[in-house]
């Protein structure tokens, strides 16, 4: 289909410096210096494109959702977006976003508006610098409201944690994209909950290990079969034998066989599935709850000679004890009886006068 430039007389108008395609129920606004949503878009628009101006807040009613009961696909991507506040994307048809390459400063929870939305593709990528955006996207995800959500890309972003929970409302997920980030590993992720997810990347990350409980997730994902590893930094050392062991026996790991060591240095380079035990040089591991329970056991082992000692030495000297007893007995009942009569004196007056006179 031809665009018509908003030059062009179509029933429906064009906004200026936009490029319209009624047949093809698209909208193009690229590159125009437009520093706000065109106020009179085309009510049959169902792409939209607004990208490359300088766009910098997306206030509530940003996109009217009675003037475009139709808009499905929204992109925002290479804005100079920092601000959308709650109701400024709740457009009832809404299907796929994308606002990467934007400088997300502010992100309300409630952009989509109140309730849940039909948004199933979110693309942000290289649009979560700021790790207050990241929280508030945590809280939208997490609220339900895009429980529809199928694909969601968080590439390029820098991220070195993750929220926790960030992703446990997402039962419709089947695409998750976390590659190029700094993720450190993933211990407070919880991946329960999707069911539905197939495909998860995660390469070129500083991921060192994948440890025994984020690996018994992946095992219970049932629709899960493609997840990408390759460009971490895989460190080679005891810690790593679960991931190994797991790499062995896992077909959903694609490209594993590319899979090398980044440290330590007498293990760069070497192949994930070639390691053995015997490269590792790893102890018998000890359970450490055993452990604490070994200790207690000696503890209370050392406690109980410690009382016996203390009963012995009281009974080899029971009959001191005695003794020492009475004589505190014997002293106190002297001067208990040295105190009654200095008070049976005091309370007779001729008794005072009488100790008086013979003091004299």
């Amino acid at each position: 289909p031809v665009l018509l430039g908003c030059g062009s007389a179509q029933p429906s108008g064009c906004p200026a410096l936009c490029e319209c395609s009624e047949p093809a129920k698209t909208v193009k606004c690229v590159n125009r210096n437009l520093t706000a949503v065109p106020p009179d878009l085309p009510p049959y628009v169902r792409s939209l494109f607004i990208t490359g101006n300088p766009l910098t807040h997306l206030p509530a009613g940003a996109f009217p959702a009675q003037r475009l009961p139709d808009l499905a696909s929204l992109n925002l991507s290479g804005n100079h977006l920092r601000t959308v506040e709650a109701g400024a994307l709740a457009l009832p048809a809404l299907r796929q976003l994308d606002l990467s390459g934007n400088a997300l400063a502010s992100f309300s929870p409630q952009a989509f508006g109140e309730g849940s939305s039909s948004l199933e593709e979110l693309a942000l990528r290289g649009a979560l610098r700021d790790h207050g955006v990241l929280l508030s996207l945590a809280a939208l995800l997490q609220s339900g409201a895009l429980r529809n959500l199928s694909r969601l890309e968080l590439a390029d972003n820098g991220l070195l944690l993750l929220p926790a929970g960030m992703f446990t409302a997402l039962p419709a997920l089947r695409q998750l994209d976390l590659s190029n980030n700094s993720l450190v590993g993933l211990r407070n992720v919880s991946f329960q909950g999707l069911g539905q997810l197939q495909s998860l990347n995660l390469s070129d990350n500083s991921l060192g290990v994948l440890w025994n409980s984020t690996l018994a997730q992946f095992r219970s994902l049932p629709a899960l079969r493609h997840i990408v590893l390759g460009h971490n930094t895989w460190v080679c050392d005891c810690a790593i034998e679960d991931l190994v062991a797991w790499l062995k026996e896992s077909d959903q790991v694609e490209g594993k066989e590319a899979l090398t060591c980044a440290s330590p240095e007498k293990m760069l380079g070497k192949a994930l599935l070639k390691i053995n035990s015997s490269d590792l040089n790893c102890s018998v591991p000890i359970d450490l709850p055993s452990q604490l329970q070994t200790s207690y056991v000696f503890l209370g082992i050392v406690l109980a000679l410690i009382g016996a000692i203390f009963l012995l030495v009281l009974y080899l000297n029971r009959k001191g004890i005695k003794k020492w007893m009475h004589n505190i007995r014997d002293a106190c009942r002297d001067h208990m009886e040295g105190y009654h009569y200095r008070y049976e004196i005091n309370a007779d007056p001729r008794l005072t006068n009488l100790s008086s006179n013979s003091d004299v």
